[in-house]
């Protein structure tokens, strides 16, 4: 049950990264597909399918935040993506700043994945 859980969380992983790829590139060529209906459904699904499967591995492993290091930074690391996800996506006043929290969303969106995959708080930082 164990891998059925982690192979359901990491495909949710991809798709939820290649959506906020093509979300934001949508954002920035002004592409009218971004106000779709199902363009606004999907990702809550996917994100809200991912959580569920990151929240039951959690405690298959016995891994909490503030308990597990490595889990308390994945955990910042998703209030901080997604922050900067409502900027570039919505909340952004100018280009400019679209554009800016888009990079850094993608690059903590990275962070994320490397904290996962190496278990080190530092991620690819270290």
């Amino acid at each position: 049950m164990y891998y059925l859980i982690k192979n359901l969380h990491v495909t949710c992983v991809v798709l939820s990264a290649a959506g906020f790829l093509l979300r934001g590139t949508w954002m920035l060529t002004g592409n009218a597909l971004l106000q779709h209906r199902l363009t606004r459904l999907l990702p809550h699904l996917v994100d809200s399918t991912l959580l569920l499967s990151a929240i039951t591995l959690a405690v298959m492993i016995g891994q909490y935040p503030f308990s597990a290091g490595w889990v308390t930074a994945k955990v910042i690391g998703l209030l901080a993506y997604i922050l900067l996800g409502t900027l570039a996506l919505k909340r952004g006043r100018t280009r400019g700043v679209r554009l800016a929290a888009f990079a850094g969303a993608i690059l903590v969106y990275a962070w994320i994945v490397s904290v996962a995959l190496s278990k080190n708080v530092a991620g690819y930082l270290a």
